[in-house]
């Protein structure tokens, strides 16, 4: 019965943090992978000969807020992130955790409502592109403030506990691309399916409130919080490797993806379909499964392998590039054949989740437990500043190609 009681616990806070870390990325993946409803909205039509095949000149013609959304998107979204998460590990000690939670989480769901009722009013594209990056710094600058302090908070509580923060944010890719795809299949006009994909996302970010809500109630996260926090350093700060590592990871994948992979286009022409679902399905949903299958998988002790794996990654960047991006420039197209695009997205997803995971799991364990709450505020920052570099590096990679 007492084995019983425990798991129960375990199992609760174990489920809640899951929630939180779903809630913590959910906001930004539902933006991602919302691209083809933004940029139909940034259309612009006197770049479309009436008289002509619309659809094929719009697809050679894309305006300049069109063509530049995808890399302007993940700058406004990465730039915020890094700026609060850097606040956050600084200043977490002078706000309230449950001021910093709860306030993030409020706002979060707030700009989604917006979001979705800006669905139902028509705007020209220059102020829609506007206000839609004005959204996206806002819930990245918050969603920093809320990863922060999760990580923040796991770091007080034992390894095994970063796990489910990691493996929620893996989810939210997932379940964000799997909305995407059911709207379309749904049959519905785009601009009602994401009426109800944004609603979605409100719904979710609520669940993750009221998670938050029951969190300290529960007795077995009090009793962790409460000894780790009345303990002294006793052991040497020793994370930087890991933070580093865990910082180059990301800037690998955010300077791939979507800014390059989103512009790959399928090379079977005329299969039904396949055309409308080719980067949802293998771009959007293979690398959120993908990745979040590595989030998820029980992460080994680190070693000198993981610097030496973590740099390997680097062949993902030209091995995309030399796929069928479209439009394109310089570099010739080396692997034609959609099946390259998706073995490729397989082991470049996993591998980010994999080795993303065991750098934010053993990061906090490398300090005491008196700095664990601090330490995890770091990674998070570190984590932060590979998806900014990323970001930043994105707008090159996709010039080079």
């Amino acid at each position: 019965m007492l084995t019983s009681f425990h798991f129960e616990r375990y199992f609760s806070v174990w489920l809640i943090f899951f929630l939180l870390g779903l809630g913590t990325l959910l906001p930004w993946n539902f933006f991602m992978n919302a691209t083809m409803y933004f940029t139909s909205r940034l259309k612009d039509s006197s770049l479309v000969d009436s008289s002509a095949n619309q659809t094929e000149a719009a697809g050679e013609h894309r305006s300049v807020l069109e063509a530049k959304f995808n890399n302007v998107m993940t700058l406004c979204a990465m730039l915020p992130l890094l700026l609060c998460t850097c606040l956050n590990s600084f200043l977490h000690t002078l706000i309230s955790q449950h001021l910093r939670v709860m306030g993030s989480l409020l706002i979060i769901m707030f700009i989604f409502i917006i979001t979705a009722v800006l669905v139902k009013v028509p705007l020209e594209p220059l102020p829609f592109f506007s206000i839609t990056m004005v959204k996206i710094v806002i819930i990245n600058s918050f969603g920093a403030v809320l990863q922060g302090s999760l990580f923040g908070m796991a770091g007080l509580l034992p390894t095994s506990y970063t796990t489910p923060i990691m493996s929620g944010q893996g989810l939210a890719g997932t379940f964000a691309a799997f909305a995407m795809i059911c709207a379309i299949a749904s049959g519905s006009e785009l601009h009602d399916a994401a009426f109800s994909y944004f609603i979605t996302a409100c719904a979710v970010i609520f669940l993750s409130l009221l998670s938050y809500i029951l969190l300290p109630k529960l007795e077995f996260f009090q009793f962790y919080q409460d000894k780790n926090r009345k303990q002294r350093p006793d052991k040497e700060n020793s994370i930087w490797l890991l933070a580093l590592s865990v910082c180059f990871t990301f800037t690998v994948t955010i300077g791939t993806f979507p800014a390059i992979t989103a512009d790959i286009k399928s090379t079977l022409n005329g299969r039904g379909s396949w055309d409308l679902y080719f980067i949802p399905v293998s771009c959007f949903l293979l690398f959120n499964l993908c990745d979040w299958a590595g989030l998820s998988s029980v992460p080994q002790k680190d070693s000198v392998l993981l610097p030496v794996s973590i740099v390997c990654r680097l062949v993902f960047i030209p091995l995309f590039m030399l796929c069928n991006v479209q439009p394109r420039l310089h570099l010739p197209v080396f692997f034609y054949h959609d099946g390259f695009f998706i073995v490729f997205m397989i082991i470049f997803a996993f591998s980010n989740g994999y080795l993303a995971s065991l750098c934010m799991c053993y990061g906090p364990k490398n300090v005491s437990p008196y700095e664990a709450e601090t330490a995890g505020a770091i990674m998070a920052f570190f984590l932060s500043l590979g998806l900014a570099l990323g970001a930043a590096l994105s707008f090159l990679f996709r010039a080079l190609v």
